[in-house]
């Protein structure tokens, strides 16, 4: 039988999987800031670890996580920076007590994270998915601009990330692979404050997939696009001709992935944008600023904190079920973050 532990709140340890990545780093130095000694960055880089005063874990394999909590034994939440293969780490974290906060984005995977309700809950446990930018901030907008009309038909967001930003190896890899995963709904051209009108592209974000149950809304689409218009161009026309079905294939990604990497095209600027219509009601909001990946750990460490903090009750909740995390655009206001009710609508292409 497993030995179920009392989440120690505050004072217990943060165990930041991937806490010296592009995500990780933002995360596990924001929650030093607010609890100062108990933020413990761990990865597969030992050595880099524990120059850092953490810990070598890898999560592709729960026996290792298992380990270090066992060695670790006040750690009382687990953030993870870094995709597992399966929900096997949550688990494990789950059925001994200890949180987790997951900045993953692969629909079957956050769906499989989400069955073990029941797991989190009888253990008095909490995991809350959708961290991050998109999903995430994005989830929020959805949810805001769902209320502001009254329960929206359907929901159109649109991501804009900056090409020139340095991404985390996983991010990249995954951004890869959504590439070639086919489309069955049109590009939408859309005004983006800051970039003006842009059209956006059709991609597997994972939002789309969880918001139509928590929201109850008949149709989300997530739509990409990047600052630099020839890069998004080029790519996008690429994925129409059949030429990124090859990245399905994991050796493609890694290669693709590194060259993506060498390219610094366009800057490290974001925008996204919730659009909500229910009969001739329409709702907008957006969010802009700067560097995506550190933005991602803020939305991660402010989750975290509420999480340990026991505001967030046991079980496994997406960010936009979580009430108390509503405001979360204007706190980041303090990081740059800018929230905006933008004029103009949308046109499909």
């Amino acid at each position: 039988m497993t030995t179920v532990k009392s989440p120690g709140g505050p004072a217990g340890r943060i165990l930041v999987v991937g806490g010296y990545g592009a995500v990780g780093a933002t995360v596990t130095s924001t929650l030093d800031a607010w609890f100062p000694g108990r933020a413990v960055p761990g990865g597969r880089d030992a050595a880099r670890a524990r120059r850092l005063g953490g810990v070598g874990v890898d999560v592709t394999d729960p026996e290792d996580l298992l380990r270090v909590l066992e060695v670790l034994s006040d750690v009382t939440a687990v953030v993870l920076c870094v995709e597992p293969p399966d929900a096997r780490v949550a688990r494990v974290c789950l059925e001994r007590g200890v949180h987790v906060v997951d900045v993953g984005a692969t629909a079957r995977l956050l769906d499989d994270v989400g069955a073990l309700h029941g797991v989190a809950a009888d253990a008095g446990a909490t995991a809350v998915l959708s961290v991050g930018l998109a999903p995430g901030l994005t989830n929020l907008l959805a949810h805001r601009a769902h209320d502001a009309v009254g329960g929206a038909d359907g929901i159109d967001l649109t991501v804009l990330l900056g090409s020139g930003e340095r991404h985390g190896a996983d991010a990249l890899r995954w951004t890869v692979a959504g590439l070639a995963e086919p489309v069955s709904v049109r590009p939408l051209r859309t005004e983006l404050p800051g970039h003006g009108s842009r059209t956006a592209h059709p991609f597997p974000f994972s939002d789309q997939h969880t918001l139509p149950r928590t929201l109850g809304v008949a149709r989300v689409t997530t739509r990409l696009c990047l600052d630099s218009r020839l890069l998004t161009g080029v790519l996008f026309a690429l994925r129409r001709t059949g030429v990124t079905r090859a990245a399905a294939r994991p050796d493609v990604q890694r290669r693709l992935a590194a060259l993506t990497r060498r390219v610094r095209v366009g800057g490290d600027g974001f925008v996204i944008r919730a659009d909500a219509r229910r009969g001739g009601r329409h709702a907008a909001y957006a969010l802009t600023g700067r560097g995506q990946s550190r933005v991602t750990g803020l939305v991660a460490a402010y989750v975290t904190r509420e999480v340990v903090t026991g505001r967030v009750s046991a079980g496994v909740h997406h960010i936009e079920q979580i009430p108390r995390l509503a405001g979360l655009p204007e706190d980041l206001g303090r990081h740059g973050v800018t929230l905006l009710r933008p004029p103009g609508g949308t046109a499909e292409r």
